[in-house]
């Protein structure tokens, strides 16, 4: 065998190699997210604390800061300082763990990690799921008696958990909401699929299903379902599936993926990996053939995941809050998906808040357009049909 044939199959095979290593790690879910910051001076008596000066580390806001491989957390405020290629920023609290110059630490748009942080009554309870009881938390809207028959479902998205919803909670319960924050299969806290792998919204709807039974026994009559990030392609799933449709009056989607296509297709040339590899790991997640290399139970189906192709498959009123420079998921598809339809899609963009951090950079806007969409597109429109019914 020739030395120009043996650089070929050695080519060959590096190439299959990678296209299944980037198969498998979008469909395998994640349960560590890599520390890319860096602390590099804490200052208690100041309150402060200095980070290398990435473009994360420099976006105003509050955000969380997982540390020590997350065995600590902190939460920090604004910029007070950026000299010499690097930003202090305010130091709010450190919940636990010891704060000190590491080069292990991440930032977080979570912010809470848990509801009593809020200051609600909140419930945990369990959600009766096609493969077993999901926790959840649910926080009732107002005092006791108040209408409880309007309600969200916060749907976290890839790699996250229940307390990405958290932030949401104040203004949908200012809004006469309660709130469920549900898990679904293959978190670390919800039962497992048998395949232990991420359908993509495409499984994932069916717990979110769930928890829509789960509400309808409650009292609840009018549902709004939020995403984050691939929460938003499980509520899209949801919407265009559930038999239980009819109870959703509306969708908030934030950093939403809107077409699983462009999503990745996006992620790989930031990571600069060559057009070959990009499309050959979608050929093996969306064929059947590609299962025993991922995984997977079944195929994933990415021509029912693109919603700006299937935008006439809509009728619900939603709001799309998306930042261009979001660096996990484009914008693109929220963009496209809001000229399709106009009629139903409201979207707020953001320049430079980054993946569902948009909370943490502007509150008062997305607070206030969360609120502002409510009254106008669907709290109205729904105690419209209640007198009506």
């Amino acid at each position: 065998m020739g030395t120009v044939t043996v650089l070929s199959l050695a080519g060959i095979a590096f190439v299959g190699y990678a296209m299944a290593r980037v198969a498998r790690a979008v469909v395998v879910p994640v349960r560590k997210r890599p520390q890319n910051q860096r602390i590099l001076a804490v200052d208690p008596v100041e309150s402060t604390v200095t980070l290398a000066g990435t473009p994360d580390a420099s976006v105003p806001g509050r955000y969380g800061l997982w540390f020590d491989d997350d065995s600590g957390y902190a939460r920090i405020g604004g910029v007070v300082d950026r000299s010499n290629g690097t930003v202090t920023r305010t130091l709010i609290d450190v919940v636990f763990g010891e704060l000190h110059p590491t080069n292990r630490a991440r930032l977080s748009g979570w912010y809470y990690l848990t509801p009593e942080e809020l200051g609600f009554d909140v419930e945990s309870v369990e959600i009766e799921t096609t493969l077993g009881q999901a926790p959840a938390w649910h926080i009732p809207a107002g005092e006791m008696g108040a209408d409880q028959s309007r309600w969200v479902i916060q749907v976290h998205g890839w790699g996250a958990a229940r307390p990405e919803g958290l932030r949401a909670v104040p203004v949908f319960h200012a809004s006469g909401y309660s709130s469920l924050l549900i898990s679904y299969r293959n978190d670390p806290d919800a039962p497992a699929s048998e395949d232990k792998r991420y359908g993509l919204g495409g499984t994932e709807w069916l717990d979110v299903e769930a928890a829509i039974r789960f509400a309808k026994d409650r009292g609840a009559t009018s549902i709004v379902l939020m995403g984050w990030s691939m929460g938003g392609a499980v509520v899209l799933q949801t919407i265009t599936r559930s038999p239980s449709a009819d109870l959703i009056t509306g969708l908030v989607l934030e950093s939403p993926v809107i077409d699983w296509i462009d999503a990745l297709e996006y992620q790989a040339k930031l990571l600069k990996l060559p057009p070959v590899i990009t499309l050959g790991a979608l050929r093996i997640i969306g064929s059947e053939w590609g299962a025993p290399i991922t995984g997977q139970g079944a195929a994933i189906d990415f021509a029912s995941m693109d919603f700006v192709a299937r935008a006439a498959d809509l009728s619900l009123p939603m709001l799309v809050l998306h930042s261009d420079d979001d660096g996990w998921v484009p914008s693109t598809s929220s963009r496209a998906l809001a000229v399709a339809r106009p009629d139903i899609v409201t979207f707020v963009p953001f320049a430079t808040a980054l993946h569902t951090k948009l909370w943490n950079y502007d509150e008062e806007r997305w607070r206030r357009s969360i609120a502002e969409w409510l009254t106008a597109h669907v709290t109205d429109s729904s105690r419209s049909r209640e007198r009506s019914a």
